[in-house]
């Protein structure tokens, strides 16, 4: 069900819920955190419909935040969504222009879930400081997406100078299966045999520089990340030793081959992960990300990204 509120107040959106709760539409218990997305009018549905797949793992209020023009008359239009419009959630839609245009705790104070936690996500446009805008300032948790800026290698950088404990980064999040494999891939070999680790992935690719970052924290030996096409993501990581090379390649979506000297190849599942599943992941740790925390503010400020070659491949 869609309730639509045109150029109403979040009094309004708060009272409405009330009565759709009184007439059994929507059921409060149970909801375990609130998320505020904060977005651009035209692009919010992409970013619900991963919140409502999301919220599937972990019931909670979702506030969409459409930011619309500054230079339009100042008006809020909500909408509220529940049933299945809105996964195992209630969705709050409220778009805002003119004087409302941009995000504010004002917009949301009166709507968020009472003694629960918040968790602030923005799909698009990160903020030059996620925990000094209004909205991050009150979140537990502050999520941004790296892969949809411009310039994501940049919006790293720029995420290193701000990091507050409780950022992170759906970049990093992406990577969690590679990890999961490369961590065990290091608990057999010694890390202290390897001379030299190339990341293989593509140019635009932020995760390719946060597994770079990680394994030039974990590792004492040169990093250097090889740029292939844009928009495929990441491809390889080889561990070069003295005794021989480890290698795990993905060379297409959801494969990998586990190179090992002197083993045969495996074959492992390590598939692109998809917006809804960073999303669920992110939203089932609500205290800080300290392994995160160290990749962005140590190993990156150690990665030598003057290092990235042209990949052959």
């Amino acid at each position: 069900m869609i309730v639509d509120l045109p150029n109403t107040t979040t009094s309004k959106v708060s009272k409405e819920i009330t009565s759709l709760r009184d007439r059994g539409g929507v059921v409060a218990l149970g909801r375990v955190l609130t998320l505020v997305v904060i977005t651009r009018a035209g692009a919010e549905e992409e970013a619900i419909r991963a919140a409502n797949e999301a919220s599937r793992e972990h019931p909670c209020r979702i506030i969409v935040l459409a930011q619309g023009s500054p230079e339009d008359p100042t008006r809020l239009d909500g909408q509220i969504r529940v049933g299945g419009d809105a996964g195992a959630s209630e969705v709050i839609v409220l778009r805002g222009s003119g004087d409302l245009a941009n995000e504010n705790e004002s917009l949301v104070s009166a709507l968020l879930l009472p003694d629960a936690p918040i968790v602030a996500w923005w799909p698009h446009h990160m903020p030059a400081a996620a925990a000094q805008t209004s909205i991050g300032a009150i979140a537990h948790r502050r999520i941004t997406d790296s892969s949809n800026e411009a310039d994501p290698a940049a919006a790293l950088f720029n995420l290193q100078k701000t990091y507050s404990a409780g950022d992170t980064d759906l970049a990093w999040t992406r990577l969690t299966n590679w990890r999961i494999q490369l961590a065990a891939v290091l608990d057999q070999a010694e890390p202290s045999t390897i001379t030299e680790v190339t990341v293989e992935g593509a140019e635009d690719s932020p995760s390719t520089v946060l597994l770079a970052a990680w394994l030039t924290q974990a590792l004492d030996a040169p990093v250097t990340i090889a740029a292939g096409p844009a928009g495929t993501g990441l491809h390889r990581v080889r561990l070069s030793r003295d005794n021989g090379d480890i290698e795990l390649y993905r060379p297409g979506r959801d494969v990998a081959e586990l190179h090992q000297p002197g083993q045969p190849v495996q074959r492992i599942s390590l598939p692109r992960r998809s917006l809804e599943e960073c999303l669920a992941e992110e939203l089932r740790r609500l205290d800080p990300d300290d392994v995160f925390g160290e990749v962005i503010t140590e190993g990156l400020a150690k990665t030598n990204l003057r290092s990235v070659q042209t990949s052959e491949r």
